[in-house]
């Protein structure tokens, strides 16, 4: 509630500025008064408003009120596309950062350092399919996400009253400049694929695992072809989302799970396999469907690298999930024989030079030659890291657990609610993507999963999930 009231006097201050500037029809007034009421009513350090030239490939700086009120200097004229002002017209992104001296875009760090500028939030000025100008606002404070939204408001009326002032300059920007996606950042890269669509961004970009930003980016790809009217990415301290909503006209005519299988096929499994979770929302209220992608951040542990080549995509994936939860990177290409490969198929031992050996049947002592390590399903992340730290030692290890058990479901039946717990693992979601589809808590879907691990004699969930895939126990 709080919030809520915080965000209407926001807006109503948001008003007072623009009733300011409501009867000029000076552009450089328009501007000036619309800074002069961010430093005035927000506490900004500063503020500026570059605009688009007729051109269309640079932007001016027209009004700076506050701590710099000079209009010359190195950043009065900056190139379309150039620095972290010429990003924002180019491709519409709006921007908020709470640790501006961290940001790898800031050309003098230690300027924000020595004049204790510590929030960065910038917004591009559009009209249509044209963008005019960029404003930005720099503070001594953190800034709230919703501070976006109080600048969306001020933007809106800011960007009309700008265009009425300065109709002779109609040219359209014809030519724009080449864009490289590698060269780009993931919020560029997701702007450039989204269009027309707006992206937001909060928190401090950094750099995540290739595989993630390939996922992010193909989700942009899909968002891209659906009636999409927002996107927003978030960089939170312990991971990165990619939140969107769109209408559900697309899936009228089908059922919402069928819908989803066509849209976005096998991204859900591959997701899970790389540490996230992608979830999939339909708002019956508004009419709409909210995607979320979420990865955790990457931790910050020497690397470590592994190929794993199973038989089974249960295996292939459970594996997978053991191998980025004990920090390791999985190699989904390539052949280099350096790099440790895990894998149950025999005639791919002779494929790298450090094999580990996946001994999934309790009847088989059998580990062909040139194996390095042999592990089962019991293996724990921790011991799956020593595993691979050892063989890029250069020494072998040796697992001779096997599984204790003969592959068969104990005479506990599992309970209704276990069955669709464990059916939901099998789908690669985590415990807090569980608990909330089945209106449970996460301590509660910990309880149900002991249970099923008590109840199949299993040490780890990969091991309870293989014993009810092979004897047909488990209802999917």
């Amino acid at each position: 509630m709080l919030d809520d009231t915080k965000l209407v006097w926001d807006l109503q201050r948001v008003n007072q500025i623009a009733q300011s500037f409501s009867t000029s029809l000076d552009l450089k007034e328009i501007a000036c008064l619309a800074t002069d009421g961010l430093v005035e009513y927000f506490d900004c350090a500063f503020a500026r408003i570059w605009l688009v030239e007729p051109d269309g490939e640079m932007l001016r700086l027209v009004a700076s009120s506050g701590l710099y009120t000079h209009t010359d200097g190195s950043f009065s004229r900056i190139p379309m596309g150039e620095f972290k002002i010429g990003k924002i017209a180019q491709n519409r992104i709006s921007l908020l950062s709470n640790n501006l001296a961290a940001e790898s875009w800031v050309r003098y760090p230690q300027w924000a350092i020595a004049n204790n500028i510590t929030s960065f939030a910038g917004y591009p000025l559009v009209n249509s399919d044209k963008v005019v100008g960029v404003l930005a606002a720099f503070s001594h404070h953190p800034m709230r996400s919703e501070f976006l939204e109080v600048l969306l408001s001020l933007c809106t009326t800011l960007t009309v009253a700008l265009e009425i002032a300065s109709q002779h300059h109609k040219e359209k920007q014809d030519v724009k400049p080449k864009i490289t996606l590698s060269e780009l950042s993931l919020s560029d890269n997701l702007a450039y694929i989204l269009g027309q669509t707006k992206l937001t961004v909060i928190g401090t970009e950094r750099s995540l695992d290739l595989s993630q930003t390939q996922v992010f980016l193909k989700t942009a790809e899909i968002l891209q072809t659906l009636d999409c009217t927002y996107c927003r990415l978030t960089y939170e301290l312990d991971s990165v989302s990619l939140e969107a909503i769109a209408a559900t006209s697309a899936i009228i005519s089908q059922e919402q799970e069928e819908w989803e299988q066509s849209v976005f096929g096998n991204l859900f499994s591959t997701t899970s396999c790389f540490g996230g979770s992608l979830k999939i929302n339909t708002e019956a209220s508004i009419k709409a469907i909210q995607v979320s992608l979420t990865f955790p951040s990457v931790i910050d542990i020497p690397e470590l690298s592994l190929r794993i080549k199973c038989r089974l995509p249960l295996l292939q994936t459970g594996f997978a999930q053991l191998a980025y939860s004990a920090g390791l990177t999985v190699c989904t290409g390539g052949d280099n024989r350096h790099i440790p490969l895990l894998t149950d198929r025999a005639s791919l031992v002779e494929t790298s030079e450090r094999t580990i050996w996946v001994n999934h049947d309790s009847n088989s002592k059998i580990i062909p030659e040139g194996v390095k390590a042999s592990i089962d399903l019991s293996t724990t992340s921790k011991q799956l890291r020593e595993v691979v730290e050892t063989l890029m030692k250069g020494d072998a290890w040796k697992l001779n657990r096997g599984l204790n058990n003969n592959i068969q479901v104990q005479q506990q039946k599992l309970s209704e609610r276990e069955q669709e717990v464990i059916t939901l693992l099998t789908q690669g979601l985590r415990d807090r993507d569980i608990a909330e589809q089945l209106h449970i808590s996460n301590s509660t879907v910990k309880f149900h999963i002991n249970n099923i691990l008590t109840k199949l004699n299993s040490k780890t969930r990969l091991q309870a999930l293989y014993k009810l895939m092979n004897t047909g126990g488990l209802e999917l």
